[in-house]
């Protein structure tokens, strides 16, 4: 393991082979010349592949908006900023002055991107298995909590308990339709809220699926309501 930023390698759990990778990584524009910002595209994309991975081996029972909900809220910005607090990263930024000056370092966009940088940076030193093990590694905490977290459910228990936590009455589930051969129907269900004089209605595949939908539809409108 290199000297250099070796607090950071440590609790990163790998020693980078290329130290100007790892410096590349930690490097933010405002530091003029070349910075992280290639690295960070790479490793935006490398997170979610790993992340999306992850949950689709350890939720087999999920759904695909379920899944793509669950991972939004692992690898969003402030998640993302998260880690990198984890990982003390922001003493290692190389920033410009007015960065610095402001605080920059402790900046959740900026710690957010320096990690999908660094992640970036060690697939190209060490190939994806490497990568995949630390991102892994990374991530377990958040994706053991996940496991009873409200994005799990799907969104009629989740449309269900925000109705009773109001005291209001569940909605009803109506099949507006169905279309197509019988081995490629699509159904249309309403999801109707007669206290609150909501309706909605969501198509998929199979009836359950379409309930879902609507429900998903009538939870954001009750939570923007």
């Amino acid at each position: 393991m290199s000297k250099a930023h070796a607090s950071l390698q440590e609790a990163l759990g790998y020693g980078f082979s290329d130290r100007g990778l790892l410096e590349l990584a930690l490097t933010h524009r405002s530091a003029g010349g070349r910075n992280n910002e290639r690295l960070e595209f790479l490793g935006d994309a490398l997170i979610n592949l790993i992340v999306a991975e992850e949950l689709y081996r350890r939720y087999a029972d999920l759904e695909e908006g379920d899944l793509s909900r669950l991972r939004a809220s692992l690898v969003n910005q402030e998640a993302l900023a998260d880690r990198a607090r984890e990982l003390d990263l922001g003493s290692h930024l190389k920033l410009g002055p007015g960065e610095l000056k402001s605080g920059g370092y402790r900046r959740a966009s900026i710690l957010a991107d320096a990690l999908e940088a660094l992640v970036g940076a060690l697939f190209l030193d060490a190939g994806f298995e490497a990568t995949s093990a630390v991102v892994r590694r990374l991530f377990e905490t958040s994706l053991i909590a996940a496991s009873s977290a409200g994005s799990l459910k799907d969104p009629k228990t989740r449309l269900q308990e925000a109705l009773q936590a109001r005291d209001l009455p569940l909605p009803v589930y109506t099949v507006v339709s169905v279309r197509g051969e019988p081995h490629q129907q699509i159904f249309q269900v309403s999801c109707r809220i007669e206290s609150l004089q909501l309706s909605t209605e969501g198509e998929a595949s199979s009836r359950r699926g379409a309930e879902q939908e609507a429900a998903r539809l009538a939870l954001e409108r009750f939570d923007n309501g």
